[in-house]
């Protein structure tokens, strides 16, 4: 069966601290609890597009180690198709991720096996195509011609930033991006949803249709065809920001390729999203489309 939703991207393994804050250069802290987690912006997505109800494919590439077989088994276990994630010799991808106590993270990313990963024409066939960049660029490339050939439409989430080469720009149909990315691909400032929406036009000049900013606790702001929207965010106590912008990205896509409107979809992001960061870690911090109304 194809698949609503192919993501094509990266697979980590999470290491997590939880700490009451980040160290100053040279101090030594106790941290207050660690656990593993499965995750990678890529496999994040998928999951979340899973959990909503898309049928999903992930290509993929792992290591031949223990880590590699957890996270293929955890994506099969949310009912992904793992038949083009690749495994290789060497060591599965790591995300080292600080968590302090107001829920915010710093993540520092090993890519191990997801250097390796290539686009093979045979495994991207799907209405929607999930792009990120915690893969090798070029790859990243050749996955959006393959799919826009075939009439898919091409969803990026440009992190962690990186300047895009042109010829991306004319593939993506929708891009996703955070304040900080916004700002750096925009070359404009990103601080509220008015500055948020000169830089997603500026953005959506580049060559997607639409260009959508994700805010936080400002909400998140959309720009299409249709002209410029905010949408406010909903107030939940946040414990783990980690995973919430995948988390409303897969929701969108999920409930795009159900037929939902724009507005709709992204309404249904922000809410999976309030839902995330009220819990701990990554793909374990995903909720299911039945969960959606505990935001």
């Amino acid at each position: 069966m194809t698949p609503d939703i192919v993501v094509f991207g990266s697979m980590n393994m999470d290491l997590v601290v939880r700490v009451a804050r980040a160290p100053r250069s040279g101090e030594t802290l106790h941290g207050q609890s660690f656990f593993t987690n499965p995750g990678g912006k890529g496999a994040n997505q998928a999951v979340a597009c899973a959990r909503q109800g898309a049928r999903v494919a992930m290509v993929g590439c792992v290591g031949d180690d223990d880590f590699g077989r957890t996270l293929r088994n955890a994506l099969a276990a949310d009912g992904i198709a793992t038949g083009n994630v690749r495994t290789v010799e060497g060591t599965t991808g790591v995300a080292v991720v600080m968590v302090d106590e107001a829920g915010e993270n710093r993540i520092t990313i090993i890519p191990g096996a997801n250097d390796l990963l290539k686009a093979e024409p045979e495994a991207l066939a799907g209405k929607y195509l999930l792009l990120q960049c915690e893969v090798p660029m070029p790859e990243v490339v050749r996955a959006a011609q393959f799919m826009r050939a075939q009439g898919a439409t091409v969803v990026l989430n440009p992190a962690p930033v990186c300047q895009l080469p042109d010829e991306l720009w004319s593939l993506v149909d929708i891009i996703v991006l955070n304040e900080i990315e916004a700002s750096e691909l925009a070359g404009l400032p990103v601080s509220d949803p008015a500055t948020a929406a000169a830089a997603a036009i500026s953005i959506r000049k580049r060559g997607p249709s639409t260009s959508i900013v994700t805010l936080g606790s400002q909400g998140v702001l959309v720009a299409d065809e249709a002209g410029c929207r905010h949408f406010p965010a909903l107030a939940v106590q946040v414990v783990d920001t980690t995973a919430a912008g995948d988390t409303f990205i897969g929701a969108l896509c999920a409930a795009r390729v159900a037929g939902e409107s724009m507005d709709d979809a992204v309404l249904r992001g922000i809410q999976a999203a309030s839902v995330c960061v009220t819990r701990a870690g990554a793909q374990s911090s995903i909720p299911y489309l039945d969960e959606l109304g505990a935001a």
